[in-house]
């Protein structure tokens, strides 16, 4: 969804280069202390240029950027077998926008096109939002770089399709086995490539009878579970992975029912193809599958650790599904995990259940020596609450706990909560876990630092409620450091008559850099986050 653009009036920022150095901090805005000083890396030559321009009065030639100026730029890395490349993306379909916090309003200001990326001057020293998207960057570095990593070939093309057909052959699989419930998950393909962006689970339409070594058929389809379906390219070496997941048990759960998880047992590469999607034409997926090799691990998962926890991410949250899953990690993790290329585990808990499971678990790898294993930790909490349209419906409030790291990392001891969520949570004063209809267009969201943890950034993303579904959809995200525990909404954000939900979620994240490098350095490992929820609140 593309975000609306921001209505507000522009701020008094001068179209002279560099005019406005050395102006003063801008009046208290209320995001809290600790901010770091303007950045002051590089770009000039100390000979009273900057960039190959002149600095202007006021603006000493100290070596680094002059003071009231911002470059944005987004920097697309794309990681590769061989190595990893980077283009510089065109920003003017939808340039970013610099909000400079004034007291209890802003002033918007707007860059232009120039060296090194987006400019903006006339930027009073301190902590301004940076808008790229429908997501805000607090930040008071002189430089930022809005892009991320991407997965696959520079070079790659994607059609406008998202949906194939396709033509299965299938053989030596691992005896079938049908899926029955949730803890007996049973079978399931799915398709990966290493050299383009793909991910998809196949949806095979005929009955797979249990036992089953080999399937053919035309009545499969695959969904792309990362957009546009990519353009194969013999010539290129664009090749797929073709993985069989099988069902394996973890033991039983307290009342006795046999927990059941997924785990890739079988795979197979094909060579290099070629196939353009058009949504018609079926894609080929044909193959002799061999046994993965196997790796087995212990875990000892302290679910009744998190559960406590539920009363803080909401007063009324309840526990909810405790999940495992395991991913490789393309290229290795030096650059930490990038690129989603399916599953290699996953293990999920009934709703609810509380208590330690110890457990020897099983999984098989066909991906090459140097890519990683990454183990994520997930744990739910959900709270239902009436909507306030008075139909007396029940929505669900979901927050989480959320850890990635190294998967060696990550069972190196018990499975337990690293971090708690964000205390003290409140709506211009009011605690967030209150329903009620807000007064203000901007208000100001407060929260005090998590129980235990050393949070360096915070999540806040506003949630539209779609009245016809109850439903929540994610419409803007405001990142921020971990020294600041309270914003104010920017304009435009909330719309009049609508219904929202909050969330604040602590990050731990050790290498990321939300003022200067926020997507790229958000794919870094380890990170761990929890959220604290608000109750749904309405705008007038």
């Amino acid at each position: 969804m593309k975000s609306p653009r921001l209505s507000f009036l522009l701020g008094a920022t001068c179209v002279a280069w560099l005019v406005g150095c050395g102006s003063g901090s801008p009046e208290s805005n209320g995001l809290g202390a600790g901010l770091e000083a303007v950045d002051t890396d590089t770009d000039s030559a100390g000979d009273g240029t900057w960039m190959g321009e002149p600095i202007a009065e006021g603006c000493a030639p100290d070596g680094g950027v002059p003071e009231g100026v911002v470059v944005v730029k987004s920097t697309t890395r794309f990681h590769t077998s061989v190595g990893i490349a980077e283009r510089e993306e065109d920003l003017s379909a939808d340039p970013p926008e610099i909000l400079v916090p004034t007291g209890s309003t802003f002033a918007l200001h707007l860059g232009s096109p120039g060296r090194g990326g987006w400019v903006f001057t006339g930027i009073p020293q301190g902590p301004y939002y940076l808008r790229a998207g429908s997501t805000f960057f607090i930040s008071s570095a002189n430089h930022v770089d809005i892009g991320g990593n991407r997965l696959g070939r520079a070079d790659a093309r994607y059609a406008d399709v998202v949906s194939s057909p396709l033509q299965v052959n299938l053989l030596n699989l691992a005896p079938w086995q049908s899926w029955r419930s949730s803890l007996q998950p049973g079978s399931s393909l799915q398709l990966i490539s290493g050299q383009v962006a793909l991910y998809s689970t196949v949806n095979v339409f005929d009955f797979v009878p249990d036992g089953a070594t080999s399937i053919v058929t035309s009545n499969a389809v695959l969904d792309s579970g990362l957009g546009d379906l990519p353009v194969f390219e013999a010539n290129k070496g664009d090749r797929l992975y073709i993985n069989q997941l099988s069902e394996f048990t973890a033991g039983f759960l307290p009342d006795g029912r046999k927990l059941g998880y997924t785990a890739v047992e079988r795979s197979v590469e094909v060579g290099a193809f070629d196939f353009a999607p058009d949504g018609v034409t079926p894609m080929p997926v044909t193959g002799l599958l061999q046994p993965a090799r196997m790796r087995e691990f212990p875990i000892e998962w302290r679910v009744p650790d998190f559960a406590r926890l539920a009363s803080q991410v909401h007063p009324n949250a309840q526990p909810g599904v405790p999940r495992l899953d395991l991913v490789p990690g393309p290229h290795g993790l030096r650059e930490g995990w990038v690129g989603y290329s399916g599953e290699l585990l996953t293990l999920s808990l009934p709703r609810g259940v509380v208590y330690d499971l110890t457990a020897r678990l099983k999984f098989g790898n066909p991906y090459p020596s140097n890519w990683g294993v990454v183990g994520g930790l997930s744990y739910s909490f959900r709270n239902q609450e009436p909507l306030p349209d008075g139909s007396g419906r029940l929505g669900s409030i979901t927050g989480h706990y959320s850890e990635w790291d190294a998967l060696d990392n990550l069972i190196a001891g018990p499975l337990v909560p690293k971090l708690s969520p964000p205390r003290a949570f409140t709506i211009d004063g009011v605690p967030a876990s209150v329903p009620r209809r807000v007064g203000t267009a901007s208000p100001v969201l407060e929260w005090a630092p998590p129980e235990f943890g050393a949070p360096n950034a915070y999540h806040v993303s506003i949630h539209r409620v779609d009245p016809d579904f109850g439903l929540a959809l994610t419409w803007w995200s405001i990142y921020m450091p971990g020294s600041i525990t309270q914003v104010r909404l920017p304009p435009d954000i909330l719309e009049p008559g609508t219904t929202y939900i909050a969330t604040v979620s602590a990050m731990d994240s050790p290498n990321l850099a939300i003022e200067t490098a926020p997507f790229r350095t958000l794919a870094l490992l380890p990170y761990r986050g929890f959220d604290t929820k608000s109750s749904y609140f309405t705008t007038p």
